[in-house]
């Protein structure tokens, strides 16, 4: 048993559509006790993709074109083998469940704000104190460091589908995402106000291919 403030998952092996290494099966389940606690011998291929839906949903991130909002399917990485579904559980054990949001029409990308809060030693980049970028939704930044978006995408992806961080001051941000590269650099995240939001989606009008 783990002591966590996090909630546990389910994962439900959704389909199945060639032969996968770690012989999971239609139906199979497994139950993390929470997003940094996956069962003993957990594919690390699925842990990859899969870490960034499984973060999301135990800060509180909705999917309002899922059935059940508080879930999301997750494909495996390798030929996509296996359609895994992710769902949170709540203190009884049971499935949490918000119905569809019938009022959805499409994605609406939330306006993010990137700024680096410390930077200390060599940065390739030369990223300096208190740059700052912005995008929407799970847009790339261009021309920004690939290790750096890719520790920083499990953040972007939770406060884009309205994730709160209850340990951060201003719940709609964190700043502790790290470089992995020394930790030289951090950089805060942060989700603009409803205002902002709603100005960013009016200017986007070529949505992105996908729920974002």
């Amino acid at each position: 048993m783990v002591e966590t403030p996090f909630p546990k998952l389910k994962l439900t092996v959704n389909k199945v559509g060639g032969h996968c290494y770690h012989n999971y099966k239609l139906g199979d389940v497994l139950i993390l006790e929470d997003f940094t606690h996956p069962p003993e011998h957990f594919c690390l291929g699925l842990a990859q993709v899969l870490f960034p839906v499984i973060y999301a949903l135990s800060f509180g991130a909705r999917f309002p074109f899922m059935e059940n909002q508080r879930s999301l399917l997750t494909t495996c990485p390798d030929g996509g083998k296996l359609e895994f579904k992710a769902e949170i559980l709540d203190k009884d054990g049971k499935v949490e469940f918000i119905p569809k949001d019938q009022n959805w029409k499409g994605p609406k990308p939330k306006k993010m704000l990137v700024e680096v809060v410390k930077s200390e030693g060599h940065c390739a980049y030369k990223y300096t104190l208190g740059q700052k970028w912005e995008t929407k939704g799970l847009e790339t930044i261009p021309n920004f460091c690939g290790a750096a978006f890719h520790t920083m995408f499990p953040a972007l992806f939770a406060l884009n589908f309205g994730a709160k961080f209850f340990f951060m001051k201003d719940p709609d941000s964190i700043d502790t995402v790290t470089c992995p590269d020394g930790g030289h650099i951090v950089f805060k995240l942060t989700r603009a106000g409803e205002a902002e939001n709603k100005d960013a989606v009016s200017k986007n009008k070529v949505p992105p291919p996908c729920g974002c």
